[in-house]
């Protein structure tokens, strides 16, 4: 497994409880000591636990990257990053292809080079070429086997896939990956084999349609703000045909993470390099720039002005369940937020904020209550499944003010309203009117019975 990253660590593990012997390298020392050392350099559910297990059962092994260490190998995966290059939508290939020029030299013979980083239509072919170039004669495959991992549930998706896509140019190199995946074949997994290029269209095809989802989601949200709707009961409507689905019509601040935002991007790219413009996900890229440009001026709506406020933003993953903060929301709103003069203190379970350049001007809390302590007004981004165990009065009570801006619509609009506070919910009207606290209205009761018992005259 050349990268022991998000795609190669998860790969390489789960390969390894299937039974196969696993060599993961990577250029990163300082990565490969913590994995040697039994600590998964990122958060994901289950992987660490599961990734002991394999090492302690001798099955996985990690070390530094040497081109020698590909040698024996009976499959070579490429699970290295290709971002988007700078100030460019295109993916940047520069690593999947130097991984390449390493790797050609020490191929063995039959060896199949499995290409599992995300890849415009004709890198595979390319790769291909390059191995051609420097082993003359070496019989070789290359095969397309793109990844669907959801972080956050990464392990699972990979054992228990909705489907499995391999593309490959010979006989040899679907032989291989028919061994690879034999078991899942064997539990009635859809297993597409098809071409490199087909495989490489299929995975930015399917990420841009769902994110296209979302971004439908989000401006359906702000049709219901302007026409009195609750876009939860719209989504749910939307979502009851079976031909839609309501997995990913959830309206949000915007997607984020690794995939969505370079790969729609990439894809937008591939359409313009061809001569055929994918006009709809370029309104989905931009509807997404522009959702999360205006998240802080959401805030300032509803706070009349965030100068001189305290503001507790919970949650700055992209996602619950990761500590991924890549084209996060929460990148955009609390610099926004710092300057319009607000103090803003925040809460992940999971991610250590040290060093980010974005998050300098704001303060990391260390607990949930302690961002929410004296705060004006609360502000959710990530859904932890912490914070929908909130004691929402208790919170309330902790605060200064009683603004809450939920742009995830995690909460019930009449819990609350119950619990004393002013709610701002994506997709439907905001509940402005401050209801009593419990205790107030308990006190309200009392005052009643005291004027029906005459012993209080009201003037």
């Amino acid at each position: 497994m050349i990268g022991a990253g998000y795609v190669g660590l998860v790969t390489g593990t789960c390969l390894a409880k299937l039974g196969f012997d696993v060599l993961c390298l990577d250029t990163n020392a300082n990565r490969v000591a913590a994995l040697k050392a039994g600590r998964s350099p990122i958060y994901e559910p289950g992987l660490e636990a599961l990734m002991e297990r394999q090492v302690a059962e001798g099955r996985l092994r990690f070390d530094t990257f040497e081109p020698k260490g590909v040698a024996h190998a009976d499959f070579v995966f490429l699970a290295v990053g290709t971002p988007s290059l700078p100030g460019s939508d295109q993916a940047d290939l520069s690593q999947i292809f130097e991984a390449t020029r390493m790797v050609a030299p020490q191929l063995r013979a039959g060896a199949c080079l499995v290409v599992k980083s995300t890849v415009p239509a004709g890198t595979n072919s390319t790769i291909r070429a390059i191995v051609a170039e420097r082993r003359p004669g070496l019989a070789f495959s290359v095969v397309s086997n793109p990844e669907f991992l959801r972080e956050g549930r990464a392990v699972a998706d990979f054992l228990r896939p909705d489907r499995i896509v391999v593309g490959c140019h010979d006989d040899a190199g679907r032989a291989g990956m028919e061994r690879i995946y034999r078991s899942f074949v064997d539990q009635d997994v859809p297993v597409l084999f098809t071409s490199p290029e087909n495989a490489e269209l299929i995975k930015y095809a399917a990420n841009a349609f769902l994110a296209m989802k979302v971004a439908f989601a989000n401006e359906v949200s702000d049709l219901c703000e302007a026409a009195g709707g609750d876009v939860r009961d719209v989504v749910r409507g939307i979502g009851l045909d079976a031909r839609i689905g309501p997995r990913f019509l959830e309206p949000g601040p915007g997607f984020g993470g690794s995939c969505f935002p370079k790969d729609t991007r990439a894809f937008v790219d591939i359409g313009r390099r061809l001569g055929r413009p994918q006009r709809l996900v370029e309104a989905v890229v931009a509807i997404n720039e522009d959702r999360k440009e205006s998240l802080s001026s959401r805030v300032a709506d509803a706070l009349g002005s965030c100068a001189g406020k305290t503001i507790a933003v919970l949650g700055v993953a992209f996602k619950p369940d990761t500590d991924d903060l890549r084209e996060a929301p929460a990148l955009r709103l609390i610099p926004a937020l710092v300057e319009a003069g607000a103090e803003v203190r925040f809460y992940d379970p999971q991610v250590a904020a040290a060093g980010v350049a974005e998050l300098e001007g704001a303060l990391q809390a260390s607990t949930l209550a302690a961002a929410l302590e004296g705060a004006d007004a609360a502000v959710l981004l990530t859904e932890w499944a912490e914070f929908r165990m909130l004691d929402l009065v208790s919170a309330r009570r902790s605060m200064r003010g009683a603004t809450f801006v939920d742009f995830r619509n995690l909460y019930a609009r009449d819990t609350m309203g119950k619990a004393g506070f002013l709610y701002h919910p994506i997709g439907s009207a905001p509940l402005r009117d401050l209801p009593l606290l419990p205790e107030g209205i308990a006190a309200s009761r009392r005052v009643s019975r005291a004027v029906r018992d005459g012993r209080v005259a009201m003037g």
